[in-house]
């Protein structure tokens, strides 16, 4: 689905997998779900592309919901994800992610997100394949020239990434604008964040970021600014 010139969505609002497109090829920011390898397949393929197009993926955290088809890109086309170091060891499924964090839940919409998940392999996810290492501020040499903003709070590793060429920002589950555990929608905080507090605190490295496209882990694109997304989730917070 496109959501604007050369920005690319796959997947739903539920959990998303995002595509840069530019002239010099593609840049895939998060992995969603593993059975979202079909859809990335059409999705290139309605673009006139393939996977030999694809210079790149990057992912803003290491949880289970967002490595889905890591591993079948390395495995497939010898690409390798970037990743904040700190959340290598979930990738590599060697750290399980504790119970904590959730916030408020409706049964309905965790429901639907547990079934979701499972119908698109959630239950049978792999070790992300080769990582590289990303920290603050660095520009990767990838299409978009995205920058990479280190948020933790969320996790540990936890980035956005700013792509000047599509207007966007990525930021994982720093906030989220779908709650899958409510249903409640806007830029809110995110549920399952281990450090409530610093993940409020590490908007903080995002409200300077000028980008129309927020663009999250899980729930619609929300095209009100970085500024406004911010102000709302910190006020959701309160």
């Amino acid at each position: 689905m496109q959501i604007a010139k050369g920005l690319h969505r796959i997947g739903s609002d539920m959990v998303n997998s995002y595509l840069v497109v530019s002239g010099d090829g593609v840049t895939i920011i998060d992995a969603g779900l593993p059975r979202y390898w079909g859809p990335l397949n059409g999705e290139l393929a309605q673009l006139g592309l393939t996977l030999d197009d694809v210079r790149a993926l990057i992912l803003t955290h290491g949880d289970t919901d967002h490595i889905g088809f890591a591993a079948r890109l390395h495995r497939e086309k010898g690409i390798p994800a970037y990743l904040h170091p700190a959340d290598d060891g979930r990738a590599r499924l060697q750290v399980k992610k504790p119970n904590s964090g959730w916030g408020p839940v409706k049964a309905g919409p965790l429901a639907g997100f547990l079934w979701y998940s499972a119908r698109q392999g959630g239950l049978r996810i792999r070790p992300a394949g080769e990582l590289r290492p990303v920290d603050d501020g660095q520009v990767l040499d990838v299409p978009g020239a995205p920058r990479i903003i280190h948020v933790p709070g969320h996790t540990p590793g936890s980035i956005a990434v700013h792509v000047p060429a599509v207007d966007a920002l990525f930021i994982g589950d720093t906030m989220t604008t779908r709650n899958v555990l409510t249903g409640a929608t806007g830029p809110k905080p995110a549920p399952f964040t281990l450090e409530p507090g610093q993940a409020l605190a590490s908007l903080g490295h995002l409200s300077a970021v000028d980008a129309t496209w927020v663009l999250p882990g899980h729930g619609p694109a929300w095209d009100g600014g970085v500024a406004e997304a911010v102000r709302l989730t910190r006020e959701s917070a309160a």
